[in-house]
């Protein structure tokens, strides 16, 4: 007999307290269920359910049994559903949590491009700068930058990002150019008010030691295009993603604050549940991305 069916059979039996109901739930008549169990004991050499004319229930080696013959089970099941969703077209509604800068930015030009080469997927954004609870809140994917915090989650890396401290000409001019990071406690700083780690910056100075810098900044809000505008003012220094802030650094608006210090580079992820195999349409998606974004060094951004 075939060891699969006999470890189902065994395990069902289990699972629904009796031959009886085991027989229903397989689909199969009580006696093949009865000599599928027979023949697992017979081979194993071991009696693995204790049987009274009440009830059916494991012996101890049963048990022990049972516990590894369901993981092999449900293995089998995850491998016969990987085959079939890496052979079904990617198709349905697509929800994506995504940082509103990045999104705004770069995600959203890219679109039409994936929804014209899978006219079966239809996609929901939601534009946010809050770590979302991707399994709770109905997301299949989110885009996240910098340090994952959780770790259960998948994740892929799509491309790095560098980052840049910049302030204005007209700061500068107003309230003179930092040199070095110690400086940085003399400045009005725009900070992220999402931030997990509260108003700190982390630095590498030009001797490679890590440094943190935290002060109280002058101005603190939850969207990195705010805070780029508020540098562009003259309000202060920020220190934002390169991919938010390159243009104007171009255009002159901003200049960067400590030129010499080491370049940082944050990761740019697709994070996804965990699982034994990706649905078609987030698999879609991710190598999308990742093609997309392929060509992109942490200063092009």
């Amino acid at each position: 007999m075939d060891r699969l069916t006999e470890m189902e059979a065994f395990a069902t039996v289990v699972d629904q307290g009796g031959f009886t109901d085991a027989a229903r739930k397989m689909g199969i008549s009580k006696s093949a269920i009865s000599k599928h169990v027979s023949s697992l004991e017979a081979r194993l050499g071991a009696r693995l359910l204790n049987r009274t004319t009440r009830r059916v229930s494991p012996t101890e080696i049963g048990l022990a049994y049972y516990d590894r013959a369901r993981r092999v089970l449900n293995d089998a099941g995850e491998a016969d559903k990987l085959v079939t969703s890496m052979q079904s077209a990617p198709s349905g509604l697509l929800r994506i949590s995504v940082a509103t800068d990045f999104g705004v930015n770069h995600l959203s030009h890219i679109l039409g491009d994936f929804l014209g080469d899978f006219p079966d997927i239809s996609i929901n954004m939601i534009l946010n700068n809050r770590y979302v609870e991707l399994i709770s809140e109905g997301f299949d994917m989110a885009i996240r930058i910098g340090e994952l915090e959780d770790s259960s989650l998948r994740a892929r890396k799509l491309a790095e990002t560098s980052k840049r401290m910049v302030a204005s000409p007209s700061y500068f001019q107003r309230f003179g150019r930092p040199l070095r990071i110690d400086d940085l406690s003399d400045h009005k700083l725009l900070h992220y008010s999402t931030q997990s780690n509260g108003a700190v910056w982390k630095l590498t100075a030009p001797s490679g030691e890590r440094r943190q810098v935290r002060t109280g900044g002058w101005l603190a809000v939850n969207d990195g295009q705010s805070l780029l505008n508020a540098a562009i003012s003259g309000l202060g220094i920020a220190y934002l993603p390169s991919f938010l802030c390159s243009k104007a650094i171009e255009d002159g608006l901003v200049e960067e604050a400590i030129p010499d210090l080491p370049v940082e580079t944050q990761g740019i992820y697709a994070v996804y549940p965990p699982g034994r195999f990706t649905q078609p349409k987030v698999r879609a998606f991710i190598d999308f991305l990742v093609g997309a974004f392929a060509e992109k060094g942490p200063d092009d951004w």
